[in-house]
């Protein structure tokens, strides 16, 4: 078939600056390389680092480049929104859907997937003839969202990263019968405990017998860093060896977080642990896998529904035993054999809850390494792979 991916307008692809949707499309297209099964044209945004990237040289994938950032872009970007203004998204990713549909319309596509803005499909349907498939990254259709019944209306086919998000669509129709789920992957190389380097415990002023906990993932309230950096100390008077290391953007350095009340209070809270407490700042995504080997266990304390949960999934593939919360599609990852997983009415619980499990784990650690391989082996299942696989298998087969 003939396959357009139409991407966010975001991040540009290949995933030269990183992003989840857009390492995941990257898993597809190279999975579409290696078995040439469709001709497929990708619309992303342009970006100085792709321009010599060797994925532009696929025989099956091609790649259609959109100028967001020059300044004639700028200045018609600026005119754009001052003369389209009731559009479905920001500005600049109608923009961006703007002039994809100037070359997509002129092309014959057998589907279109609309990377995970499905109020694209509202200037698609009248642009091609070709069917819309919508794969949904995060909650963005449900009964709830503008347009809803139109957008479910316009799909063909409709791919979810968990069940969780499946259930959120089918708030539209209890009926559905386009919905697909197609759990995330990760590249099982790079997050192996075997293949993992970088630094040691020393250098990031981590001892050898120190039990250490990693959190990876934004700073941000609804991934629940404020309860776990409480429920530190709660469990760190009971147990002295109990370290913290928080992969993510940092707020002691970044001066943008300065009036941010939400980091404001993570400094006062964090500021009682001291050596306690590691934060690394911000990450590269290839560098993780060596950071995560370092701890003894993960936790994943989100407050809000994960779509899908791939930090969970990263730690347990490098073999990590994971205290988590019960929310969204964690629990299609998760399981007791491989996890500790959290119902918590309110904060004040969650925090008691994840004070007690790090005490637990730390306290057990036969229990620990069974935990922990368990983990390995659930991981496995998630290879990128087989979501590659299973995204071509959920397509709409060509019309006879």
């Amino acid at each position: 078939m003939k396959i357009a991916i139409l991407t966010s307008g975001i991040l540009p692809l290949p995933a030269t600056q990183g992003g989840a949707v857009e390492t995941l499309t990257d898993f597809v297209l190279a999975y579409n390389e290696r078995h040439q099964l469709h001709d497929i044209t990708v619309y992303s945004i342009a970006d100085a680092a792709t321009s010599h990237h060797p994925a532009l040289q696929s025989r099956a994938n091609h790649y259609h480049y959109i100028d967001t950032t020059s300044l004639v872009a700028r200045l018609r970007k600026t005119i754009y929104r001052l003369t389209h203004r009731q559009e479905y998204y920001h500005y600049a990713m109608q923009y961006f859907l703007h002039q994809a549909l100037k070359h997509l319309r002129r092309q014959h596509f057998d589907l279109v997937v609309i990377e995970n803005r499905p109020g694209f499909a509202l200037q698609l349907a009248q642009a091609t003839q070709a069917r819309l498939v919508y794969h949904l990254h995060n909650d963005f259709l449900n009964r709830h969202v503008a347009h809803a019944q139109e957008l479910y209306r316009l799909a063909d086919k409709i791919l979810t990263v968990s069940d969780y998000i499946a259930r959120r669509v089918r708030t539209i129709t209890p009926n559905d019968a386009k919905c697909v789920t197609v759990h995330n992957g990760i590249d099982l190389d790079a997050f192996s405990p075997s293949h993992a380097s970088g630094p040691s415990r020393r250098q990031l002023g981590l001892a050898d017998d120190d039990f250490v906990v990693v959190f990876s993932g934004r700073i941000t309230p609804e991934k629940g860093i404020l309860p776990l950096i409480r429920a530190m100390k709660q469990a760190s008077n009971a147990e002295p060896r109990l370290r913290l290391l928080v992969m993510g953007s940092s707020f002691y350095a970044n001066a943008h977080d300065a009036a941010n009340p939400f980091i404001a209070l993570l400094k006062e809270e964090a500021s009682e642990l001291q050596e306690r407490i590691v934060f690394t700042g911000y990450v590269p995504h290839a560098q993780m896998p060596g950071h995560l080997r370092l701890a003894n266990c993960a936790v994943v304390p989100s407050v809000w529904e994960e779509p899908f949960g791939l930090t969970c999934l990263e730690a347990m593939a490098m073999g990590l035993p994971v205290i988590t919360t019960r929310r969204g599609g964690i629990g299609e990852i998760a399981s007791p054999a491989n996890a500790i997983i959290i119902d918590a009415p309110d904060e004040p619980a969650l925090t008691t809850s994840l004070s007690q499990a790090m005490l637990h784990l730390s306290a057990h650690p036969d229990k620990c390494r069974i935990m922990g391989q368990a983990a390995l082996q659930r991981a496995r299942q998630f290879s990128q792979e087989h979501f590659a696989q299973a995204f071509f298998a959920a397509l709409p087969q060509p019309r006879s």
